[in-house]
């Protein structure tokens, strides 16, 4: 076997997803439509990354059941090698429910299943530590964060880190996250996610997070904000869709052209893109535009119903990239 780039660790589940007129509180509606996808936060990053031509590997566990099969299966029709993931008789693939309304707005339901299953036994250290970067995303069972730590200790310093840890993760708090955060080359957050992380606003949180020894923060901002660039007067106001920040520089990542569609799902946006950000510093490009490379993917995944439906080709992710980011005439 050729040697893997990346490799992913993280929960496998089915998504169940739902387009609903509205998220409710109580009463009853119709869904628009409904869907199964194969799904979980790393998993979608390294299908995405294989779509995209990186050789990538995942690790993780899912049941004997049909949904395990089918997330197997799925990985393998991408080019995903997935000889570590485990099958366990004693529980199902685990599974989330997530309510998708028309605003962009979700609710995910987890039930864990097989993934509170895995164990430091199931998982090779080598094969993690033969890859050049391993990309980290949430489990549900505390034992399962216990394994991440472990994890984050026991790889070679050459062999990066890229973390996504979600909204499970982040409840956690700075503390209990800081022996990952200290060996993270690039996390991987949304708005809400790195201001509950440390309540000092994006900016500052970012800081924070750098100074606990990540290299690389990258923060998705969904629909985006509004940003004034230059002097008062003189700027202009640019569509904000994601920050990125290392230790020396702040770069604003743009929507670019034509960017203003509502999404048929944001199911595994952020997901998405970190695997066009990751793709990007793979191929040594500069964290700029990783960062427009990332929200490439994200348009690409916000097209249709799903995390992976709408992932792109490299000639698909080229194209769409001139469409968003066209280059100046000479």
């Amino acid at each position: 076997m050729s040697k893997i780039e990346v490799v992913g660790l993280g929960a496998l589940n089915i998504d169940r997803v739902y387009r609903v007129e509205r998220l409710l509180t109580d009463g009853e509606a119709v869904a628009d439509w409904a869907g199964a996808f194969p799904g979980g936060s790393a998993a979608n990053t390294i299908y995405g990354l294989s779509r995209l031509g990186v050789s990538a590997g995942f690790t993780g566990m899912v049941g004997d059941d049909d949904e395990g099969r089918m997330v197997t299966e799925d990985f393998v029709a991408a080019g995903v090698d997935t000889s570590r993931i485990r099958t366990t008789p004693q529980a199902r693939t685990g599974s989330v429910l997530c309510l998708s309304d028309r605003l962009g707005r979700r609710s995910l339901y987890v039930t864990p299943g097989a993934n509170d299953r895995l164990t430091m036994d199931d998982l090779d250290l080598d094969y993690l530590n033969r890859a050049g970067l391993v990309h980290l995303s949430s489990f549900v069972g505390e034992g399962q964060f216990e394994l991440s730590l472990a994890v984050a200790g026991a790889l070679n310093q050459e062999v990066r880190l890229s973390f996504a840890p979600g909204a499970l993760y982040i409840r956690k708090g700075l503390k209990a996250l800081r022996p990952i955060l200290e060996r993270t080359y690039v996390l991987f957050t949304n708005r809400d996610e790195i201001d509950g992380l440390t309540g000092e606003g994006m900016v500052n949180s970012a800081r924070i997070c750098l100074e606990q020894g990540c290299k690389i923060v990258a923060v998705t901002l969904g629909k985006g904000a509004r940003l004034k660039l230059g002097k008062s007067g003189a700027g202009r106001t640019v569509s904000m869709v994601g920050y990125v920040r290392d230790t020396e520089n702040e770069y604003i990542i743009s929507a670019g052209e034509g960017d203003g569609e509502s999404p048929a799902d944001t199911t595994g946006a952020g997901d998405a893109f970190a695997a066009g950000f990751l793709y990007g510093l793979l191929k040594g490009k500069g964290l700029d535009e990783c960062g427009r490379l990332g929200n490439t993917v994200a348009r690409g995944s916000l097209s249709q119903p799903g995390a992976r439906q709408g992932l792109p080709t490299p000639e698909q992710l080229a194209q769409r990239y001139q469409e968003l980011y066209p280059r100046p005439e000479e």
